[in-house]
Parts: C-alpha cells; sequence; structure tokens
C-alpha cells in the first residue's frame, strides 16, 4: 500500500522538477535572445545592410548626379551591366596588376625576412626582449604616418640618396620605374613584424624535444629547420600568407601620402582606384560592383587558405 501510493507522489515530484527546469531553460533562453540582440541589430545595421544596399546599387546606374535618393537607383535598373563593364576595364585590371605586382614582390620578402626572424628568436639571446620590442615597432605606427617617412626619406634631398651617395637628379618617388619599389620597400618594412609575429608564434609551439632528438642524432640546424620545424608550420605559413594577401588588396594610405598613385597610374593600387572612382568620378554603382567582386574573391581565397591549414593541422 505504501510502494503504491509513494509512485504517485514520485512522479508528481519528478513532473514538478521537469517543470521548474524547463521553466528556467525558457527563461535563460530568453535572457540569451535579449542579451544577443544588441550584437545582431548592429551586425545587420553594420555589415547585412551595407552589403544589401551595395548589391543593389551595383545593379543599376545610379550616381549622386543623378539628384535622386539612393533608394530610387532601380529607375536606372541595368540588369548587372556594371558586372560586364568591369570585365573590359582596362583601367580597372591594370590597377589590379599593380597591386599584385606589389604582392608577389613584398609578400614573399616579407615571409622570408619574417622566417629567418622568427628562427633566430626561437633561441635565448642577450637582449632579447629589447630587440622584440624593436621589430615590432614598425607595425604599431598609423599607416599614413609610414607613408610620410618613407616620402620625406625618399625625396631626391633625402637621407637615402644623401647614404648612398647619390646625385640630387636619382629620383625615386616621380621616376616609372623606382616610384613602386619605394612603396614595396614602406610596405614591407611596416608589415614584415606582422609576418615575424605569426611564424615565431608557430615556431615556439613545435615540441623542443624533438629539436633536442634530431641534434643528438646529428641532424644540423638546417635539417632540423626543414625536417622538423617547416612540417610542423604549415599551417601557420598559410594563415600568414593568406592575412597579408587580403591585406595587400587593402593598401592605401602608404600609397596615398607617398606618391598619390604617381607618376601618371604607375601606382595606383585597386584601393586607390576605387578611391578616385568613388570621389573624383562619384561612379558609385560601378564601384559597388567592383567592390563586391573584390570582396568575394578574397572570401573565396581566404576561405581555401584557412581550410589549407585546418587541414595541414589534423
Amino acid at each position: 500500500m505504501t510502494e503504491m501510493t509513494a509512485e504517485p507522489v514520485l512522479d508528481k515530484t519528478r513532473q514538478r522538477r521537469r517543470g521548474y527546469w524547463s521553466s528556467v531553460s525558457l527563461d535563460g533562453r530568453k535572457l540569451g535572445f535579449w542579451l544577443a540582440a544588441p550584437a545582431v541589430m548592429m551586425l545587420i545595421f553594420i555589415v547585412i545592410f551595407p552589403l544589401a544596399m551595395q548589391f543593389y546599387l551595383s545593379l543599376t546606374w545610379w550616381t549622386p548626379l543623378d539628384g535622386v535618393r539612393w533608394y530610387r537607383a532601380y529607375e536606372s535598373f541595368n540588369i548587372g551591366d556594371n558586372y560586364l563593364r568591369l570585365l573590359t576595364d582596362g583601367a580597372l585590371w591594370a590597377a589590379l596588376g599593380r597591386t599584385f605586382l606589389l604582392m608577389i614582390v613584398a609578400i614573399p620578402a616579407q615571409f622570408m625576412l619574417g622566417l629567418g626572424l622568427a628562427y633566430l628568436f626561437m633561441e635565448q639571446f642577450v637582449g632579447r626582449k629589447l630587440f622584440y620590442s624593436i621589430i615590432l615597432t614598425p607595425m604599431m605606427i598609423v599607416p599614413a604616418v609610414v607613408g610620410l617617412i618613407f616620402f620625406l626619406l625618399f625625396q631626391s634631398t633625402g637621407p637615402v640618396n644623401d647614404t648612398f651617395g647619390l646625385p640630387v637628379s636619382f629620383s625615386w618617388l616621380t621616376d616609372v620605374h623606382r616610384a613602386m619599389l619605394s612603396v614595396i620597400i614602406a610596405d614591407t618594412w611596416q608589415w614584415t613584424p606582422l609576418m615575424f609575429l605569426i611564424l615565431l608564434a608557430g615556431m615556439l609551439g613545435v615540441p623542443r624535444d624533438q629539436l633536442t632528438a634530431g641534434r643528438l642524432l646529428g641532424a644540423s640546424n638546417w635539417q632540423n629547420f626543414r625536417k622538423i620545424i617547416l612540417p610542423r608550420i604549415k599551417s601557420v605559413i598559410a594563415i600568414a600568407l593568406v592575412l597579408r594577401t587580403v591585406e595587400c588588396f587593402k593598401i592605401f594610405d602608404v600609397v596615398f601620402v607617398m606618391t598619390k598613385g604617381g607618376p601618371g597610374v604607375e601606382t595606383e593600387t585597386i584601393s586607390l582606384f576605387l578611391y578616385k572612382k568613388t570621389f573624383a568620378d562619384l561612379d558609385w554603382s560601378y564601384v559597388a560592383a567592383i567592390g563586391l567582386t573584390i570582396l568575394f574573391s578574397l572570401s573565396l581565397i581566404a576561405a581555401c587558405g584557412m581550410a589549407y591549414a585546418s587541414m595541414k593541422k589534423n
């Protein structure tokens, strides 16, 4: 009799507990929703809405010179003609070519310098922390200030010509063959520390016992580096190269301050090209199409790079 009465009481107790925890769970979900709502709304207005607006404008011929609001851009709907236009725009492809030139020269230089410095800093030595701080300093400087520094350095009467004994007639920033080289040097000086920092973090994650075992077995430093360190940091290398590739497409401040894209358009990268199209030509719908195309392409490159890094890590 006691057992028969105890079971319904136990069931009621369990039901009450379930009801309590379900109400707590429901209250938790509500609280989580209200806490996340501001961030979601901010994401919508900062990211999603501008992208949707940009895509909408890219399908029209609208510019501020039309005298109509942007939301009425449908009146000049062109069914994607801007995307066909960018395929045949010689100036656009020339700007992309100059960006690729900067990328294929600057990134390998930054990678090799960063890799060498990172390997040196794997070992302890006197003044390591001081030199570490000095190497990272260029990365902390505002890009516009870096552009100004190298603008002054590469003047005809500046320190570079004076140090190497070059005549005043030897021009860097106004010469069609040396202007891009000046920009590449400035970019390499500023962003080699980032490559160094990423690669050093990867190298410090290599197990020390493996390196010690390699030395005990008679392996040289080069063999340890090639057989143990490099295979271990392949994913880190991929991440560093992807980051710098994306950043090369964003370079603007240094070029604008040093050369403003000159002489002529010899140093006009894709960022500077878009700037001129936006604020000089006011061709906003065309710029929107170019921007979305570049965004999609860089996102694809970044996704492939991260997938490769993840695959190597696993």
